[in-house]
């Protein structure tokens, strides 16, 4: 048997792979039609993560123990599943306020691949283990390998190299039983069945992928204290939406107006975390920020802190 036959008889058994009888006719349908498949395959998508709900959590608190100890957090794959890793951590500092260091995306093929296809990077298990030893991964990181097979040679590398380093290991696969799960703390293995066009993992594997980081990075960052309720209250405010944004999130936080608002953010450098404690509280920015270091960067027992006088 050779090389490319051996591949042909994995790929077969893969999920992602498979070649769906419903969708058979999509190119005879007419648009409303194909909308309506291509709709479902969202709510398909959606389902089968849900499913996977238990793992999740075990993925979140893994990270959050390792980010407590100054740990960092990292996606590593190759393609699709790559630049899904890269657009959730690049969204990171912005949202809550992050070093752009705390949360980084690594993909096959280098930055270039974010844009352009480099073929047969996603093959090469040794710069998969390079990429991790090129961001000095330690045993303090959690890393996430996505793939939508669950068989990429570059994400297996990597997360193979991270169990040797004692790095908090998470898989993100679009299929049971995947190779980069072997040896994981946690694999997240999310079966959303055959895509609507065979093999195109960017679509149904595609959303599966979003959700899944979304559910990671959001509910990490939750715990960490960057959000209070459900406002994100270290949101840089880096233009006019978003200092028209810590504007609302000020007011929705403390029911205040909004000169108050404005007033409190420019007090607090635009901060919205230091504002929310301002205008809640009647203190200066100098003792809001003091309560908040106090409380290690969170809100809500800073304001209790400050109400206590």
């Amino acid at each position: 048997m050779t090389r490319d036959d051996d591949l042909r008889e994995k790929l077969g058994t893969l999920s992602t792979e498979a070649v769906d009888p419903v969708y058979a006719e999509l190119d005879l349908l007419d648009t409303e039609g194909q909308v309506e498949l291509m709709l479902r395959q969202g709510v398909q998508a959606a389902e089968a993560v849900a499913r996977q709900g238990d793992a999740i959590a075990r993925a979140v608190d893994g990270i959050v123990g390792r980010r407590s100890t100054g740990g960092r957090l990292i996606y590593i794959g190759a393609g699709t599943a790559g630049r899904m890793g890269v657009l959730d951590a690049s969204e990171i500092p912005p949202t809550y306020g992050t070093a752009p260091d705390e949360v980084i995306g690594l993909i096959a093929g280098g930055d270039v691949a974010v844009r352009a296809a480099v073929e047969n990077a996603e093959d090469d298990d040794v710069a998969g283990r390079a990429a991790v030893d090129g961001i000095g991964l330690t045993a303090a990181d959690a890393i996430v390998g996505v793939s939508a097979s669950g068989r990429t040679p570059y994400v297996s590398g990597a997360l193979a190299r991270a169990q040797e380093i004692g790095a908090f290991t998470i898989s993100l696969a679009g299929n049971a039983g995947a190779v980069i799960s072997r040896g994981v703390d946690v694999a997240i293995e999310v079966d959303a069945g055959p895509e609507i066009v065979a093999g195109s993992t960017r679509l149904k594997a595609g959303t599966v992928q979003k959700l899944v980081l979304n559910a990671l990075s959001t509910l990490v960052m939750v715990q960490e204290g960057k959000v209070l309720g459900n406002l994100m209250v270290d949101v840089q405010a880096t233009n006019e939406k978003l200092r028209v944004r810590a504007q609302r999130i000020v007011m929705n936080a403390t029911g205040c107006d909004l000169g108050t608002a404005a007033s409190a953010l420019e007090a607090a450098g635009g901060s919205a975390k230091v504002a929310i404690a301002i205008a809640a509280s009647g203190a200066d920015a100098p003792a809001a920020r003091a309560a908040l270091e106090e409380a290690g960067g969170r809100l809500r027992p800073a304001l209790e802190s400050l109400a206590a006088g």
